[in-house]
């Protein structure tokens, strides 16, 4: 799993590459947790380059997004591949976090 992390004032936009898997779910939590400061309004999670996200995966990300709405942050998904975008039609992630279909549209959303 690679991760590219951009900067947008106090949005922080992280953009994935891989596999989203239980072998890298750990890494990736600790990683989330260290691209968001704590004066980060929002992270917006890009998951285009995502082919594989398994239920580890979904796990750290709310428990990011958890620990992010405690401080009146917020995590937000984007543009996720077709495969990812099915794994959170199925499992109804979308009730628990906000998914917008491209970056600008998540960057929009968390500023505007």
């Amino acid at each position: 799993m690679d991760m590219t992390i951009e900067r947008h004032d106090d949005v922080v936009s992280i953009s994935l590459n891989g596999r989203l898997d239980p072998a890298a779910s750990k890494a990736f939590e600790r990683a989330l947790r260290d691209a968001i400061v704590t004066t980060d309004r929002a992270a917006i999670l890009d998951l285009s380059g995502v082919c594989f996200i398994g239920s580890t995966g979904l796990r750290a990300m709310l428990t990011v997004a958890h620990d992010l709405r405690k401080r009146g942050a917020r995590l937000v998904l984007c543009a996720p591949s077709e495969p990812v975008r099915e794994v959170l039609r199925i499992t109804c992630f979308e009730r628990f976090l906000p998914v917008r279909e491209t970056r600008a549209e998540a960057l929009a959303f968390v500023t505007g």
